[in-house]
């Protein structure tokens, strides 16, 4: 099963998702995709991870890491599926991070690897937007990088764990305007969602509703005001965001 989280007549709700990704409201009304707005499905804190598949850590030239590189996420940059995300102006390159994110269901501390999947609520895609000219170091990104308003989709929805019976063999895919411009395997994880589970669990506690994003392969792109960029997990979802510049951003926002 699939779950959401959206706004319709200025009211948020808690939403299951049917066939044409239709919503299906608690009073039983059926409402389309296009019909309302969707909100990111989970609200805790993300954890994302650094270098997490080794062809991308060989994209950047960098030895694949030996202990997880991770860094927290606000959720004032989470932003939902069919939303906009802004390039700050006069940068020289932004890309896109297509990405599995384990949500967890229940507190989690000291968890064992072969218990750790029981700990989850389920899963979505998130697009962990990066500006490269502010990266300071690879291996610790700094804040103007990574934690910027509105910059990380997260959704559509999360699906039910028992419904992705195996997180580690899923095909990832990002495309520009229609192209296809990244696409790889979960299988391809330096570490994987059990052993990220143990390791974040065992120096502190995992909460209901937070977020480990677990890296992206090799194939990134830059994007520019105007791209539509689709990011997707196979049996998981297919994210859409639209970049806009950032004066328009904030113009709209008032």
């Amino acid at each position: 099963m699939k779950h959401a989280r959206i706004r319709y007549e200025d009211q948020v709700h808690a939403v299951t998702v049917e066939a044409d990704n239709a919503v299906r409201l608690q009073d039983g009304r059926l409402l389309a995709e296009s019909a309302v707005q969707w909100l990111p499905p989970a609200e805790g804190s993300m954890f994302a991870l650094g270098l997490n598949y080794a062809d991308h850590a060989a994209e950047l030239a960098f030895k694949a890491p030996t202990e997880p590189l991770a860094f927290i996420k606000s959720p004032g940059t989470y932003t939902g599926h069919n939303q906009v995300t802004w390039r700050p102006d006069n940068v020289k390159y932004m890309h896109y991070e297509c990405e599995l994110v384990a949500v967890i269901g229940k507190p989690a501390r000291n968890v064992k690897r072969e218990d750790a999947l029981s700990y989850l609520a389920g899963y979505t895609v998130c697009n962990d937007y990066a500006i490269r000219d502010y990266l300071e170091n690879y291996y610790r990104p700094n804040l103007r990088v990574k934690n910027r308003d509105c910059t990380t989709p997260v959704g559509p929805w999360i699906v039910d764990a028992a419904d992705v019976p195996d997180p580690s063999k899923l095909t990832l895919r990002t495309w520009i305007n229609g192209e296809l411009k990244q696409e790889g395997s979960t299988a391809d994880m330096i570490f994987d969602i059990p052993y990220l589970i143990e390791y974040f669990s065992s120096f502190m506690t995992l909460q209901p509703g937070d977020m480990i994003a677990t890296g992206t392969p090799e194939g990134l792109a830059d994007v520019v005001p105007g791209d539509e960029v689709v990011v997707e997990v196979e049996g998981v979802g297919r994210l859409v965001n639209r970049i806009v510049s950032e004066h328009a951003f904030f113009a709209a926002r008032g």
